[in-house]
């Protein structure tokens, strides 16, 4: 009779011979463990599986950011969201030239000028990134979470908008515009073959010109089998109030992250 570890060695078990804490492992990832084989080959579902991840990570790259169509026409009304443009002035454009995707074009500085007032505590912008899956599926949940403990916390508010091609380095562009002492950007994350549907929060305390990725704070993988949009509410909550409170962002700022149990699998 085989033992546990022989049945675990076999890529081929059925679902009911994998130890309970495989099963744990495997409900708390969308990575393919242990997913089984025909020979030296994935198995058909397998196979399949992988085809409609990749064809969805590519839909969500290639895809145009629509604000009715992604966000629907009540809640842009809701928020009173307006869009501009990084200088990538198409699709192509954005993704050969990462470098235009960190700036705004010069009709979008005067919009953002003229419809923005600076120095608020809160500046929250939406980026479409590299998934506008991403930004329709998980902004309208994040959104109002955030909205609700800025003001818990007393905090001012910019006008929240939205950049078409936008790459995280316009951060810099945003804090020397607008002034906040923290800005936001919600930006759809690069799909792999586990989701398309991951938004990143990118953070920093009073961004300028000079900032590089060590000035900023990254929440990731926010979507239904990542961090939820209750978790990283809370998250990018506790790191802005660290932010006003320390004045620092970046590597000089530690996220306190809840502490796990010796043998718990973190939520």
């Amino acid at each position: 009779m085989p033992s546990e570890d022989d049945k675990l060695a076999q890529p081929d078990s059925p679902e009911t011979d994998l130890s309970e804490i495989v099963k744990k492992v495997r409900a708390q990832t969308p990575a393919r463990l242990l997913a089984g084989r025909s020979g030296a080959a994935y198995r058909t579902n397998t196979q399949l599986e992988l085809r409609e991840a990749h064809a969805a990570a590519r839909d969500a790259v290639r895809a145009e950011l629509a604000l009715s169509t992604n966000l629907g026409d009540d809640f842009i009304h809701k928020w009173n969201l307006f869009e501009v443009c990084s200088q990538a002035a198409t699709k192509d454009e954005y993704l050969l030239r990462p470098d235009l995707g960190r700036r705004l074009d010069d009709q979008s500085r005067a919009e953002v000028t003229r419809r923005c007032t600076t120095g608020y505590d809160f500046q929250i912008v939406i980026g479409d990134g590299l998934s506008v899956t991403a930004v329709a599926l998980q902004v309208p949940h994040l959104l109002p979470l955030l909205r609700e403990g800025a003001k818990t916390h007393g905090w001012t508010i910019g006008e929240i908008f939205v950049i078409r091609h936008c790459r995280v380095g316009i951060l810099n562009e945003i804090g020397e515009l607008l002034g906040p002492k923290v800005a936001v950007l919600l930006i759809g994350e690069r799909p792999g073959l586990a989701t398309a549907e991951s938004l990143s929060a990118y953070m920093a305390y009073q961004p300028k010109a000079s900032d590089t990725d060590a000035n900023r704070n990254l929440i990731s993988n926010i979507h239904a089998r990542g961090v939820s949009p209750e978790q990283a509410a809370q998250r990018i909550l506790n790191l802005a109030a660290s932010m006003m409170k320390t004045q620092k962002s970046g590597c000089e700022l530690r996220e306190e992250l809840p502490t796990v149990t010796r043998g718990e699998i973190a939520p």
